[in-house]
């Protein structure tokens, strides 16, 4: 039967997935929801109000 307590002892994690773990959070990456957002604070910025299109 494994004793899953004497196995945690002797764990030791990898190297290299602490480093890229610590790549990945510390990197400020822009996701698709960021893309999206931004895009549509620029169409709303850049398009003229409902109110004056349906008034013409």
């Amino acid at each position: 039967m494994i004793n899953f307590e004497e196995e945690l002892k002797r764990f030791s994690p990898i190297p290299e997935v602490n480093q890229a773990e610590e790549a990945i959070y510390h990197n400020d990456l822009t996701d698709i929801s960021d893309i999206v957002l931004q895009m549509t604070e620029e169409l709303r910025a850049n398009e003229p109000s409902l109110s004056a299109r349906t008034r013409r």
